[in-house]
């Protein structure tokens, strides 16, 4: 039989002094009472088969908080024979995992048992600091799993995330938390039980809405809600006033430079790019209310304005580039009417991408053909010199040619015929292609005609 198991100090287990927090009380013991995540730990799935058979590899467990990650390490830490160390990449470091690493070689070379480390908000190390696992995750002397509730995408050492599966976990539905509620109201041993708490159906409803998926979040609220409730014939009815007034407004799932912001960023664009109003002003919301930097917000407004409307409406650019200053003046929160005027605007205004397409052409141009000179005729000739060389030779003045326009060529020769920009058909753009229009007809005037000019 192998050696004891043992956790490290940051500890899973709920046996330290003092009070535990609900959720620490009712935290699953086993896959049986886990709630949740059907799509790694139902019948005959990986994950569960890993567990059950004690044949853990190194895995990255992401998720939003309250998902379980945690939950899933004391599940493993429950049921295999391996020696489980817990560590916090908020309280330890470096030198730390040096030490661990050390006694799990030992461990193995003396007793041939294996370690399982598992490393909670593994995000919080840098990418030069995760490089300490990668060895010994390499060597097999530890087996890693890690925590975070950040893309590793974008957070874990690419070496590190090539070695570890990544295991993806789901905010929990509105059925799960209610679940993982009444479970915690009905038992006696480490639940609320002998509080013989209820809550009133619209309160048990608003606790659920305001979980948002965190079963963390719904049994610390439960908790203090129940506690504090009035006792009235052996029974603590919680009211949705007495549950409002437990709870504190909800913290809005939103990490600045991390994953959900670019989620939100892309949501919110791509809403303003289907004409959904009602859904961009959504977007909007979540990232004012997570706190998203407003001129962040304002500066992809001033691009969206360009890339998506362009010069079907000209004023999309004038109304993104008022709420940016708008946005500078004010700051928060007396800047969201305004980031909602431009949003709302944008939103229904024609859309157009050709401005966006015609520099991406052009710059396709520059980047992949040879770049000729500038035509001599459109050159200044400040100097003599220049001027002897025929700078500027041949330049006609628009301005004293009939119609105001002189027909000349601009593009250098192997460019000459190029088409960048082609208007659409919404909004201003018609007037737009009539105004090509009308200056290709006189140009074809102007080609068709003998120039007296030398």
């Amino acid at each position: 039989m192998a050696a004891k198991k043992r956790t490290g100090t940051s500890g899973l287990s709920s046996s330290s002094t003092g009070h535990v927090p609900l959720a620490g009380r009712m935290r699953p013991r086993t896959i049986d009472e886990y709630v949740g995540q059907s799509h790694l730990l139902g019948p005959d799935r990986l994950i569960r088969r890993a567990i059950e058979e004690d044949a853990v590899c190194s895995l990255l467990l992401w998720g939003p908080p309250g998902s379980g990650k945690t939950t899933l390490a004391q599940v493993i830490a429950n049921s295999t024979d391996k020696c489980f160390v817990s560590f916090s990449a908020v309280l330890q470091g470096v030198k730390d995992i040096r030490l661990i690493v050390d006694e799990a070689r030992t461990r193995l070379n003396e007793t041939g048992q294996q370690t399982i480390l598992f490393v909670d908000e593994i995000h919080r190390f840098n990418k030069s600091q995760q490089d300490a696992f990668l060895p010994h995750v390499e060597a097999g002397t530890v087996i890693l799993i890690g925590a975070t509730t950040e893309n590793p995408s974008f957070e874990v050492n690419s070496a590190l995330l090539s070695r570890c599966k990544t295991v993806v976990l789901e905010a929990l539905t509105d059925e799960q938390i209610g679940i993982v509620i009444d479970r915690a109201l009905a038992d006696d041993e480490r639940g609320l039980g002998s509080w013989h708490g209820v809550l009133e159906d619209n309160s048990r409803d608003y606790l659920i809405q305001y979980a948002n998926g965190d079963a963390r979040t719904a049994l610390n609220a439960l908790e203090l809600a129940v506690t504090g409730a009035p006792e009235e014939n052996n029974t603590r009815t919680v009211t949705l006033a007495m549950m409002k007034e437990a709870l504190s407004s909800r913290n809005v799932a939103y990490d600045n430079g991390g994953e959900e912001h670019y989620n939100l960023i892309s949501a919110l664009h791509k809403s303003l790019r289907g004409s959904d109003t009602q859904a961009a002003l959504y977007w909007l919301a979540r990232m004012i209310e997570g706190g998203a930097d407003p001129l962040y917000i304002s500066r992809r407004l001033v691009r969206f304005a360009s890339e998506d409307i362009g010069l079907a409406d000209p004023q999309a650019l004038v109304q993104a580039v008022a709420a940016r200053d708008a946005v500078h003046f004010l700051g928060y929160p007396e800047c969201d009417c305004a980031l909602a005027q431009c949003v709302i605007y944008l939103a229904t205004a024609p859309k157009s991408n050709r401005a966006y397409v015609a520099i991406k052409a052009a710059k396709s141009d520059v980047a992949e053909t040879r770049n000729d000179p500038v035509p001599l005729h459109i050159r200044n000739a400040p100097t003599k010199l220049m001027s002897d060389l025929g700078y500027h030779k041949g330049y006609q003045y628009d301005h004293d040619s009939e119609d105001g326009f002189s027909g000349q060529t601009f593009l250098p020769d192997s460019l000459e015929g190029s088409v960048y920009y082609e208007p659409g058909v919404y909004g201003f753009e018609k007037d737009i292609q009539k105004r090509l229009d009308y200056f290709d007809r006189l140009r074809q005037k102007r080609r068709d005609k003998p120039s007296s000019t030398e």
